[in-house]
């Protein structure tokens, strides 16, 4: 439906885009994840014709729509900060596009009335047509923001980090809704945004960037499970990565020694990545299961997050080590600041990168598990 080939932005010689490259197919929620400065919104920005490139093109259906200017392209985009007119009424702020975009307006009133009850129905604000701006809630207001764009029929959403401004469980319910509301209509969704979380739970397909490039594109459970590089092991924040070095069957990190799966022995390896909640604490100096390995780390403190435990552990050369807790998995267990505690993991479940943090090819068959 869209592709990107080669697209390259940069301001005063500061590369913001970088030689970008990706297909965006028909009626996929597609979620765009990196860090501040990755390039996320510039990208966005080129999409919707807001921003020219440098280099590269932009073909929408078989068109190089690379100059178009936005009102020609079809495409809807929801920003963060909603935008609304607090002078209109919901409906009217509705209604704005349809009535005043340059091409192809919509005259005739009951039309418009017609269409702007349909979308307000399906963003779930039946009822809420005369109201103001200022008279409804700021998860409401994501919805106004969201149906005066559904309205106009994009072909393509572009939404730009449009939950960041809502609090955790209006953002959370958000995310449920927008999937719904995608799957109805069956528009493609283009989300960008920095939460890890928001990423994998609404992508049909995800794309990770850093540096203004992509760095891994693919199912969000493949990532998840099977991270490409070492940046993307840490943007998807749930993996403890160490640095250090391999050597045979052994990596030396945090002027400790850990063992090496397997597969890797031999290989040249940089980085080591653990996965938080696949870490078991135990007393220090306990030793290891057979198919398993430790490190000896500081505790530190704790974290309560509703369901589940995080403890803080710091590793001899200053490194952080966390371990997730779900309480239905077990009761919480109180440590002393400043006990020092052997945590273990199997084998099986470590991810190896090469000094470069490319991931070796190991890793893939454990994210086909």
């Amino acid at each position: 439906m869209m592709e990107l080939i080669r697209l390259t932005k940069a301001y005063k010689g500061v590369p913001a885009v970088r030689d970008v490259s990706l297909v965006v197919q028909e009626d996929e929620y597609l979620t765009l994840l990196g860090p501040s400065g990755s390039g996320k919104t510039t990208l966005l920005r080129l999409l919707s014709g807001l921003e020219k490139p440098d280099a590269g093109q932009i073909h929408l259906n078989g068109e190089d729509v690379t100059y178009r200017p936005p009102y020609l392209r079809g495409l809807g985009i929801v920003q963060q900060n909603y935008a609304l007119f607090p002078h209109l009424s919901v409906e009217d702020n509705v209604a704005f596009g349809l009535r005043y975009r340059l091409i192809d307006p919509v005259t005739d009133d009951s039309e418009v009335k017609r269409r702007v009850a349909e979308t307000l129905e399906l963003v779930g604000l039946t009822g809420f047509g005369g109201r103001m701006v200022g008279q409804i809630s700021g998860g409401q207001k994501q919805r106004v923001s969201l149906a005066r764009t559904l309205v106009t029929r994009p072909k393509i959403c572009l939404l730009d980090e449009p939950l960041g401004a809502l609090d955790a469980n209006l953002r959370e319910r958000m995310t449920v809704e927008l999937r719904k509301i995608r799957a109805t209509l069956g528009v493609t969704f283009l989300h960008v945004t920095g939460n890890e979380t928001e990423a994998l739970a609404m992508g049909d397909r995800m794309v990770v960037l850093d540096k203004g490039g992509i760095v891994q594109a693919d199912r969000p459970d493949a990532i998840f499970s099977a991270p490409s590089d070492v940046r993307v092991a840490r943007f998807v924040n749930t993996y403890n990565v160490l640095t250090g070095s391999g050597q045979d069957s052994v990596f030396r990190t945090a002027d400790q020694l850990v063992s090496l799966p397997e597969e890797a022995h031999g290989r040249e390896v940089g980085f080591y990545a653990i996965r938080q909640d696949s870490v078991e604490i135990d007393a220090a100096g306990t030793v290891p299961e057979p198919g398993r390995t430790s490190l000896q780390a500081t505790y530190i403190t704790s974290e309560f997050l509703g369901s589940r435990f995080i403890y803080i552990f710091r590793l001899p050369d200053g490194g952080v080590f966390e371990v997730e807790r779900h309480l239905s998995h077990s009761d919480p267990v109180t440590y002393k600041g400043g006990e020092t505690c052997s945590l273990s993991w199997n084998l099986a479940d470590a991810l190896v990168f090469d000094p470069s943090g490319a991931a070796l090819e190991t890793n893939a068959f454990k994210g086909a598990a």
